[in-house]
C-alpha cells in the first residue's frame, strides 16, 4: 500500500486529479467485502492527503489561482456533504457501473478535444486569463455530489472544466484544482469519520497516505518536465483504461 500510494500521490499531482481514479478501482478488486460508503471514504481520506501535500508544491510554484479556487470549493461543499451521505445507499454493482460509465466519458472527451480545444497561447502560460466565474460554480454544484459519491474527489471533472469551459491554462488548473480538492475530501473526510465508515481502515489509510505524501511531491516535480497536450492524453487514455476495467467488472 506505501508503494502503490507513491504512484497515485504522483500520478494524481501530475495530472491534478487527486488520485481517486487509482484508488477506487484497486479497492474494488482487492475489498469486495467493503461496501461502497467505505470504500469512498478510504478513497476520499487519501486523496485529502495527496492534495494537501501536493497543494504545498504548487503553492511553492505560485501555480494556484486561490480566489477561483475558494469560490469553486465553496459551491461544491453542499453536494459533498450530500453526496458522503448518499452513498450508503448505493448497491455494489450500480456504483462500479456509474463510476466506470463517468470515467470513460471523462477520458473520451479529453482524448477527441485535445487538440481542437487547447489553446496553444494559453496552455503553458503562468498567469490566468478572465474566466466565466459563474460558470464554474454552476458546475462545481454538481461536481461536488458525483465526485463524494464516486470517491475520485472532483478533479476529473473540474481539471476539464477549468481548461475548456473557463480557459485556465492546464498547469494552473492543475494546482488549482489539487487546492479545491484538498478542501472538498478535507470537509467529506469529516464527514465520513462522522458516520463511522472509517473505523477500523486507518492503517489502509495511513499506509497509502505516507506513499502519497511522497509522490505528490514527485508529481509536481515532474510536471514541469512535461508538456501540457501530453498531460490531457495521460489523462485521458488513464481514465479510458480504467473505466472499461471497472466496467467489466461490474457486469
Amino acid at each position: 500500500m506505501f508503494l502503490f500510494g507513491i504512484l497515485v500521490g504522483t500520478a494524481g499531482t501530475l495530472i491534478g486529479l487527486g488520485g481517486g481514479f487509482l484508488l477506487i478501482p484497486l479497492f474494488l478488486i482487492i475489498y469486495r467485502d467493503k461496501n461502497p460508503a467505505v470504500l469512498t471514504a478510504i478513497s476520499l481520506a487519501v486523496i485529502c492527503t495527496n492534495s494537501i501535500s501536493g497543494s504545498i508544491a504548487y503553492a511553492r510554484m505560485k501555480r494556484i489561482a486561490y480566489r477561483a479556487g475558494l469560490i469553486f470549493s465553496a459551491a461544491a461543499l453542499p453536494g459533498v456533504v450530500a453526496g458522503a451521505i448518499l452513498v450508503a445507499y448505493f448497491p455494489m454493482k450500480a456504483f462500479e457501473l456509474i463510476l466506470g460509465f463517468v470515467i470513460i466519458a471523462a477520458g473520451i472527451y479529453l482524448f477527441l478535444s485535445v487538440k481542437k480545444r487547447i489553446n496553444p497561447n494559453l496552455a503553458d502560460a503562468q498567469k490566468m486569463p478572465a474566466c466565466n466565474i459563474r460558470a464554474g460554480i454552476a458546475i462545481s454544484l454538481c461536481v461536488g455530489l458525483i465526485s463524494s459519491i464516486l470517491g475520485i474527489g472532483g478533479g476529473i471533472v473540474h481539471v476539464p472544466m477549468m481548461i475548456y469551459l473557463l480557459d485556465f491554462p492546464v498547469h494552473l488548473a492543475t494546482a488549482t484544482s489539487h487546492f479545491m480538492l484538498a478542501i472538498m475530501t478535507g470537509a467529506a473526510t469529516i464527514v465520513h469519520i462522522y458516520k463511522g465508515n472509517l473505523n477500523g481502515q486507518w492503517t489502509i489509510i495511513i499506509s497509502l497516505s505516507a506513499g502519497v505524501v511522497i509522490g505528490a511531491q514527485a508529481g509536481a516535480f515532474i510536471s514541469q518536465r512535461f508538456s501540457s497536450v501530453w498531460i490531457i492524453r495521460l489523462l485521458a487514455a488513464s481514465l479510458i483504461f480504467v473505466g472499461l476495467r471497472i466496467i467489466y467488472q461490474g457486469l
